[in-house]
């Protein structure tokens, strides 16, 4: 499932103008999502491979005007495309690679990255990349719109044991980068991890 950063950058740039009208139902499942991520006023959140910025919006309203929601993508169309819809006013936008943040450590309170993981190249050093920038105790939330099941339908394929996102598989891999989990939904209408950042 991981792909390496130039065929996501063609992958994601082809179809940056038409995301959002491709996926127009989303945008109440990103906020219940939010809600549930249980951010507070004044947080500093990272909206991880924010792409479109469909988080945005939520996210701030999540932290209020005293907290800071930033949107890192590694696809430029992406951004471009989260600027004309306005989401560059919920936060700021930044290009960069969430496998080498510009970030210093421990500088943030929460990470929600939506339809991130299946994307890393080397899941286990990039979620321990997510971990270096958030404080312990903070929060991590992995979240796609609909559930595996669904996903791999839409895509043509059947769900193996060896998914990543499975939770017997992804346990683990967030134990081993930093991460306990917290909670694991995986229903039709949306995968929602919620894990915390270890001391």
């Amino acid at each position: 499932m991981s792909e390496d950063r130039t065929h996501v950058q063609e992958f994601f740039g082809a179809r940056a103008a038409d995301w959002d009208r491709k996926f127009p139902g989303d945008g109440p499942a990103f906020t219940t999502a939010v809600t549930e991520f249980g951010l507070r006023p004044g947080d500093r959140v990272l909206d991880a491979g924010c792409g479109t910025g469909r988080a945005m919006t939520a996210l701030r309203t999540a932290v209020g005007p005293g907290g800071t929601v930033l949107g890192v993508d590694l696809t430029p169309q992406m951004l471009a495309a989260a600027r004309r819809a306005g989401r560059d006013a919920e936060g700021a936008l930044l290009l960069a690679d969430v496998a080498r943040l510009p970030l210093r450590d421990e500088v943030l309170d929460a990470v929600f990255a939506a339809g991130l993981i299946a994307h890393l190249p080397d899941p286990e050093a990039n979620l321990r990349e997510l971990a270096r920038v958030v404080r312990p105790g903070g929060g991590l939330a992995l979240f796609h719109p609909i559930g595996r099941a669904a996903l791999a339908a839409r895509h043509g394929r059947e769900l193996t044991p060896q998914d990543m996102r499975a939770e017997h598989n992804l346990g683990p891999l967030l134990s081993g980068s930093g991460w306990d989990m917290a909670s694991y939904a995986d229903d039709d209408d949306r995968f929602l991890v919620l894990a915390v950042r270890r001391p």
